[in-house]
């Protein structure tokens, strides 16, 4: 027998440090051989999914061992892999967690596919998110999902998610277009020390039809930021910044 056969032979019964060692072996078929050994758990399979350099047999063959994936650790560890074929990994990622979702969302080196699937996952669970996860979300959450929580205009979320570091000028101008906006959510963005000075989003601000005597009431408490790009109330250019705030 062949020194890789003997070493499959042994996969397939080895214990404690023997197979810790034959994880790192280099042979896929030695590693398919451990998959079936019985004393393989749960740590060793995590140790396994560390490797980087894992073949996609190696993968393939993990996400059809059921009773592997009824680990979360090893769902979401293969889920993870940067291997993992996309068909798995899209499967897979239906089940992780809040956070690991998250994780995926903004990890970088993941492709823009899987980006897009773990954000669609986090966006339809809001709605059924208890206020802690939201303000959680609004912390860490990707720029689609912190405007979707801009939206939703929760007075405990949106000073906190106007602050996330993945908040974008598109997601803000998304809100903004929306004629119907709970009604914090405009003075928080007027009264932000970033977004307010942002000129589309000034822009977006003074054309929003929400109720004017409000609008005026919180855009005249920022009148020195508007004045600075000479727009005026109806949200045009100004040639005379003086006069932008005029009664």
């Amino acid at each position: 027998m062949s020194e890789e056969g003997s070493l499959r032979e042994r996969a397939l019964i080895a214990t404690g440090e023997e197979l810790a060692a034959l994880l790192h072996h280099a042979s896929a078929d030695v590693l398919l051989a451990l998959l079936d050994n019985p004393a393989l758990d749960e740590t060793h399979v995590c140790l396994l999914l560390e490797r980087k350099t894992l073949p996609g047999e190696i993968l393939e063959e993990l996400a059809r061992r059921r009773p592997l994936l009824k680990s979360y650790r090893v769902k979401r560890s293969l889920a993870f892999h940067p291997h993992t074929p996309r068909l798995i990994s899209l499967r897979l990622i239906r089940d992780l967690y809040l956070m690991d979702l998250v994780q995926v969302a903004i990890l970088p080196g993941v492709s823009a596919e899987l980006k897009r699937n773990a954000e669609d996952q986090l966006l339809a669970r809001l709605p059924q998110l208890p206020l802690g996860q939201k303000i959680t979300l609004a912390r860490r959450g990707p720029a689609r999902v912190a405007g979707a929580l801009l939206a939703e205009g929760h007075a405990q979320v949106i000073s906190i998610v106007l602050d996330n570091p993945y908040m974008t000028e598109a997601q803000i101008l998304r809100a903004l277009s929306r004629e119907k906006l709970p009604v914090a959510v405009i003075p928080a963005i007027v009264h932000h020390h970033k977004w307010s000075i942002t000129y589309n989003v000034r822009l977006a601000l003074v054309r929003h039809p929400f109720r004017a005597a409000r609008r005026d009431s919180f855009l005249s408490s920022r009148a020195h930021c508007f004045r600075s790009a000479g727009i005026s109330r109806s949200g045009h250019r100004s040639g005379k910044p003086s006069q932008v705030f005029a009664s």
